[in-house]
């Protein structure tokens, strides 16, 4: 117990004062899940919805993938990405990104992208289907049925965004595999904790726990506020 207050002790004192190294990691943690859970969404949601909406040949397979991709252990993620950027005869070796930001990002955003395209296909598939065709008859395009229903199930969808960026925010595997945890240059908030915890100093662990718990609770309490406020109205 003594040393959980230590860390959280430590973890207020690195915040107050400002400490360089825990303001990068966190700023790094930030834009690396903040852009992976942005991209998602710019994917996941039309895909899902067309998912939700159409029915082709291939439609299961493609939502067997899906459901198994929400399920996928990041570090088996990271082993896929790390392979096809090894730069000793993987097939983006050329590129010469592994160990940055970058690959860190594709990773995420492959552990991000089928929670995304899932949750919006339950929501879609959810509504009433009188709904799409009371929008049909009234003269929209099948574009503009899609952008009413998705804004129909705004609030719901709200819950796909918190759930990509929890994913990817506490994601560590991939992340350590990719981007090496190179302090300065890859070192982020999760990859930081197993860090720190393995050359023993628990407090800075503990301290760094703390802010990633913060972080998130701090995000969650903002799309929260945003769904609820939409369901008084």
């Amino acid at each position: 117990m003594e040393l959980i207050l230590e860390g959280i002790k430590q973890a207020f004192l690195l915040l107050i004062h400002g400490d360089p190294n825990v303001i990068q990691v966190t700023i790094l943690s930030l834009i690396v899940s903040g852009i992976a859970t942005i991209i998602s969404l710019l994917i996941g949601i039309p895909f899902g919805s067309m998912l939700g909406l159409t029915k082709f040949p291939g439609r299961r397979v493609l939502i067997s993938l899906i459901n198994t991709g929400m399920g996928s252990p990041p570090v088996v993620v990271g082993l896929i990405v790390f392979i096809f950027l090894w730069r000793n005869g993987g097939p983006l070796g050329f590129l010469h990104i592994l160990y940055t930001p970058v690959a860190m990002g594709i990773a995420q955003i492959i552990i991000s992208l089928p929670i995304v395209t899932g949750f919006t296909m339950a929501t879609i598939q959810q509504l009433d289907p009188k709904l799409r065709l009371q929008i049909l008859a009234l003269g929209a395009s099948r574009t503009q049925m899609v952008w009413l229903l998705l804004k129909e199930a705004r609030l719901p969808l709200l819950a796909a965004v918190m759930a990509g960026f929890g994913a990817v925010i506490s994601e560590v595997g991939a992340s350590q595999m990719v981007g090496g945890n190179i302090v300065g240059r890859t070192e982020i908030l999760t990859t930081g904790i197993v860090g720190t915890v393995s050359t023993g100093d628990f407090a800075f662990g503990i301290a760094l726990s703390v802010i990633l718990m913060v972080l998130i609770y701090i995000v969650n309490v903002i799309l929260t506020s945003i769904q609820q406020r939409g369901k008084t109205r």
